[in-house]
């Protein structure tokens, strides 16, 4: 399964590298730039996905299924609970391939790696990963109402990353919006990134990654609390 993965997370990007060979960099946007900033968005992902996978199967599997019922009655956290229930290590193929890419990019736009970047790096992958986690949690939550049409979410999971591929001063404002204040994958991507290569943006807006990632995290937690306090077992 892993080289599959990795087979996958090499290709997805595949048609914005041909788009870059055809027509070039897009203003000051080189396809070295778009690639740094989506592969710290999918390490990001492949890190929660790697922990958090149980909540991807959470409505089908617990829910319409009514093994959640048996989750209440153990001594534990709901939330571990789930988490544990499905753990792939094949999908730290993404981890791997998404840190393979960041390391070519910046060695593409020649940014020098000091020890201090370096742990910025990690500081914004922490952050990231705390984000996603809180993702696959709140998009969760919304089963314990209705497990109905929930295809929806997987454009906030798997396909959450992807509005990274596109360069943020060109991005329509809604989109900005909704995924710098409301889902914020651009605070936890774009801004590091930015911060680290010496693109404009402040400091302060890079080092939000992480209070980013656990405010959303804790946010999709309250979420999952009220949704488990409302929900229905099976038996009842």
């Amino acid at each position: 399964m892993i080289p599959q993965v990795f087979l996958v997370v090499i290709t997805d990007p595949i048609g914005s590298i041909c788009m870059f060979a055809r027509f070039g960099s897009i203003g000051e946007w080189s396809m070295e730039r778009i690639l740094l900033i989506y592969s710290m968005a999918i390490t990001a992902f492949g890190l929660a996905e790697t922990f958090c996978r149980g909540f991807d199967s959470f409505p089908y599997k617990m829910v319409q299924n009514g093994e959640f019922d048996r989750v209440l009655l153990r001594p534990r956290s709901t939330v571990v609970q789930v988490m544990g229930s499905v753990f792939h290590i094949h999908r730290a193929a993404r981890v791997l391939s998404g840190c393979i890419a960041i390391a070519w990019c910046l060695w593409q736009l020649q940014i020098p790696m000091t020890p201090l970047k370096i742990l910025f790096l990690l500081y914004s992958l922490c952050g990231g990963m705390l984000l996603y986690m809180g993702v696959f949690i709140w998009t969760s939550g919304i089963s314990f109402f209705s497990i109905k049409g929930l295809e929806w979410i997987y454009i906030f999971t798997n396909g959450g990353y992807q509005v990274t591929r596109c360069p943020m001063p060109y991005m329509p404002r809604l989109l900005k919006n909704i995924f710098t204040f409301l889902i914020p994958i651009l605070a936890v991507s774009y801004y590091p990134a930015s911060v680290l290569c010496g693109w404009g943006e402040p400091l302060w807006k890079g080092l939000l990654s992480l209070p980013a990632g656990i405010g959303f995290l804790s946010t999709s937690l309250l979420m999952w609390r009220f949704g488990v306090r409302h929900y229905r077992s099976t038996g009842s």
